[in-house]
């Protein structure tokens, strides 16, 4: 029995520790990126896709919203009604989509990027979406099975990128978001300028999908810690303290963190963020309640111990449930601990 847990072990840690495939080391260059392609135009990929723009790329884009493509094509951004269609025109594609199996109908779906079979145009495929580890270990596995239609300077075969994003909306429109990137490092030092004319950080996290765990790692600790921060704040209400003074106190000890000093949850204590403006905009309860289900799933697939996951995961449940799901994820406050705001707002 000892021998068997101890196999079963060692098997798991080689399915989900190492990358599904691997990418032989060369350098790449970014000098062929000319032609850009863009699928995703919602609230993030818009001003991704603005911002490419504005640094100058030759802009190719898609998007199942009619009313969002129409935006581009008034721009004289050339429009293409299929994912394929955007592969075919561009050196680099880009997806930025809601969820795996948006990822996966716009790559493997009719017209899907991978319409051509084994045969692809652009050298490289950058996937922003939160989308699970182990999505993005297999398409990057799909990717590599692929050739180029035209090799050109050291690319010989294409490479995929899984590069999720973290800043939200505002980041995004600002041009200073953060990419978490996994894959071939030599891809990613090509696709590193690309990357910073929407961003002002591209961290490189290793190898296919090690980007996305980034990002769910980097959420789930967001989520446990606007609970805490927003259980805590709501106690010291009902214990009968401000959550105005209470916050001064956290911010200049050891509980400050960024859901107490730069994101609070209270309404009145801070301005600019969405608990000043009834939680509107800002990153969705239904949003977060996505990106704690794969990192639930993802721990369960490696029999992690990850208790604070599931609870969170079921406070954001429970948000979605009660019609809340469109609200900043800080009105966990508010909906949840049933926080009040304060007396000077």
């Amino acid at each position: 029995m000892a021998m068997m847990k101890i196999y079963s072990h060692k098997l798991r840690a080689l399915l989900y520790t190492r990358p599904f495939h691997s990418v032989s080391s060369r350098s790449f260059s970014s000098s062929s990126f000319e032609n850009v392609g863009f699928i995703g135009l919602g609230n993030m990929g818009s001003r991704m896709a603005d911002n490419l723009l504005k640094a100058g790329y030759k802009l190719t884009v898609h998007d199942v919203n009619c009313n969002a493509m129409k935006k581009y094509s008034d721009m004289r951004v050339s429009t293409k009604q299929t994912p394929f269609g955007v592969a075919e025109a561009s050196d680099v594609v880009i997806t930025m989509l809601p969820s795996s199996s948006h990822v996966l109908n716009v790559y493997h779906g009719p017209y899907g990027l991978l319409e051509g079979g084994n045969i692809l145009r652009p050298r490289l495929l950058i996937d922003s979406s939160t989308i699970d580890p182990q999505t993005s270990r297999r398409l990057s596995a799909s990717i590599s099975n692929c050739s180029l239609k035209e090799k050109r300077e050291n690319w010989e075969s294409p490479v995929m990128l899984d590069a999720p994003v973290s800043g939200g909306v505002v980041a995004a429109e600002a041009g200073s978001l953060t990419f978490m990137v996994g894959g071939s490092e030599d891809a990613y030092l090509a696709a590193k300028s690309l990357l910073l004319s929407m961003g002002k950080n591209a961290i490189f996290c290793g190898g296919p999908g090690n980007g996305s765990v980034a990002k769910l790692c980097n959420n789930l600790a967001m989520a446990v810690s606007m609970i805490g921060v927003s259980e805590a704040l709501a106690l010291g209400q009902s214990l009968g303290i401000s959550a105005d003074v209470l916050t001064k106190i956290f911010n200049s000890s050891s509980a400050r963190c960024w859901s107490s000093d730069s994101y609070n949850p209270v309404p009145g204590v801070m301005q600019g963020v969405p608990s000043s403006r009834n939680y509107s905009g800002g990153f969705a309860s239904k949003l977060m309640a996505k990106d704690l289900n794969l990192a639930a799933a993802s721990a369960e697939e490696v029999a992690q111990k990850c208790p604070m996951t599931f609870l969170a995961k079921n406070i954001y449940r429970e948000i979605c449930k009660d019609a809340h799901e469109t609200e900043d994820f800080s009105c966990v406050f508010r909906h949840y601990y049933s926080g009040k705001n304060e007396h000077n707002w």
